[in-house]
């Protein structure tokens, strides 16, 4: 996804002050847009939710290690994997469509004359076991599901989330409080490493999703990387985001999520 500069026009924090013609824009857009979207957006997140819920029929848990009641994740095969897949692909694409993507560009930046030797190199060292990616927005979370949908990290409340708490099991997310190093909890970074390994030597297994970042940022730089993504010394799959706006940044950097949501729905 490009990214084209332009001024915020809602102002530092989302509340500065909007001319005449601006706030008319933005009341159209909350009372039309705003509940269109918010609808389609639900409708698509429980035809998902179906979905998962269909191909996890009698499918147990599984669980890394320290991992509490309900934290396990659906490891899938076969046409469960594949429905899983397919689908999360598609609706993810709807997703995006709803919070206003509707055209995504994607480059190779490989140069052309080193085209071939970099697909030599990529057969030989295989698929790779992670995807690295800077991190702008939530929004992040639903092009790389429509992509290629992997795997990530996420809080531990999320397993317990009505709808989206299936759908981060079918992902295969690892679920996390806080990194720990006591034995009989290997870490975040153990897990996420034997996770990568996983995925390099089994193309069945999703990829990991990692933003080595550590943190969102505006998208105009990138911050030095945690080193997580790389332990497994497994090939990874660089991504660049940008994000195309000329009157509201997608990046939520400085403002509260459900306010940032709003205005990202309300946008025309």
């Amino acid at each position: 996804m490009r990214r084209t500069r332009g001024g915020d026009a809602y102002g530092t924090m989302g509340r500065g002050p909007l001319g005449a013609a601006e706030a008319v824009r933005l009341a159209v857009g909350a009372a039309v847009l705003f509940p269109l979207r918010l609808v389609a957006g639900v409708l698509v997140l429980v035809v998902y939710y179906l979905v998962c819920r269909v191909c996890t029929l009698r499918v147990e848990e599984e669980r890394e290690e320290g991992a509490g009641e309900g934290e396990g994740y659906a490891r899938l095969e076969g046409w469960r994997r594949e429905g899983v897949v397919r689908y999360g692909r598609a609706l993810s694409r709807a997703m995006l469509f709803v919070f206003g993507f509707y055209w995504i560009r994607e480059h190779d930046c490989s140069f052309p004359d080193d085209k071939d030797e970099h697909l030599e190199k990529s057969k030989e060292l295989g698929r790779p076991g992670a995807v690295v990616s800077n991190h702008v927005s939530y929004v992040d979370i639903l092009y790389h599901m429509s992509s290629s949908f992997p795997s990530f990290v996420a809080k531990r409340s999320v397993a317990r989330l009505p709808l989206v708490g299936l759908i981060s099991k079918c992902l295969g997310c690892i679920f996390v409080q806080r990194e720990s190093k006591t034995s009989d909890f290997k870490g975040v970074a153990g897990a996420v490493t034997e996770r990568i390994q996983r995925a390099y030597e089994q193309k069945n297994s999703p990829m990991m999703l990692l933003f080595p970042e550590g943190t969102t940022t505006n998208g105009d730089y990138l911050l030095p990387f945690k080193t997580g993504a790389f332990l497994a010394k497994a090939p990874v799959k660089p991504v660049i985001l940008r994000y195309p706006y000329k009157r509201f940044s997608p990046a939520w950097d400085s403002m509260s999520g459900a306010r940032h949501v709003f205005l990202l729905l309300a946008n025309l």
